[in-house]
């Protein structure tokens, strides 16, 4: 993770940056090179996975792939998958999605685990998985009273969502089946 040595940056200045970076509190982080196919394909199959099993009757929720989210002018985060149920009109999002879902990798994973983690926690995402893509396994948590509380390892468990009637669920045995 390559931090620049100048703060208080601000959503206008990520705008007009070239290649692909966060903003984190004001810090420019520069994100990891693109991921490897085994993440590609992890990542992809979790997003064909929930947006497949999004219930017809549900049109405001949305499964997205590496979008902006404009936490503050002083945070933009890109994570792997969200699932939101806002209408915003912008090119980003700006409210909490209700679930996001990071496969790391070893120059990503400590950011995932501990910065991005206290974020997702403090902005209110319901729930947030971190997939470990060489040990085949998702953590998976969900937020109680303002924290993230565990649900488990999933190795080869299905997990379920319902959402306002909006019912999307991950198959772990198939996302780790083809590693």
């Amino acid at each position: 993770m390559s931090v620049a040595t100048m703060l208080n940056y601000t959503y206008d200045d990520y705008k007009e940056w070239e290649g692909e970076w966060e903003l984190i509190d004001g810090y420019a982080v520069a994100m990891a090179p693109a991921p490897v196919k085994k993440h590609q394909r992890i990542a992809g199959d979790i997003f064909v996975m929930l947006k497949t099993s999004l219930s017809d009757e549900c049109v405001e929720c949305e499964v997205l792939y590496e979008v902006d989210w404009k936490v503050s002018q002083e945070t933009v985060l890109r994570p792997d998958i969200v699932l939101s149920c806002y209408d915003e009109k912008e090119n980003y999002i700006t409210l909490a999605p209700k679930l996001i879902v990071e496969v790391l990798s070893p120059s990503t994973a400590k950011k995932d685990e501990t910065i991005k983690f206290d974020i997702y926690q403090k902005e209110g995402v319901e729930y947030y998985i971190l997939v470990y893509p060489n040990d085949e396994k998702a953590k998976v948590y969900t937020l109680k009273d303002g924290r993230y509380i565990k649900l488990g390892d999933y190795t080869s468990e299905t997990i379920s969502l319902d959402e306002r009637g909006c019912f999307s669920k991950i198959d772990f045995s198939k996302v780790f089946k083809k590693i």
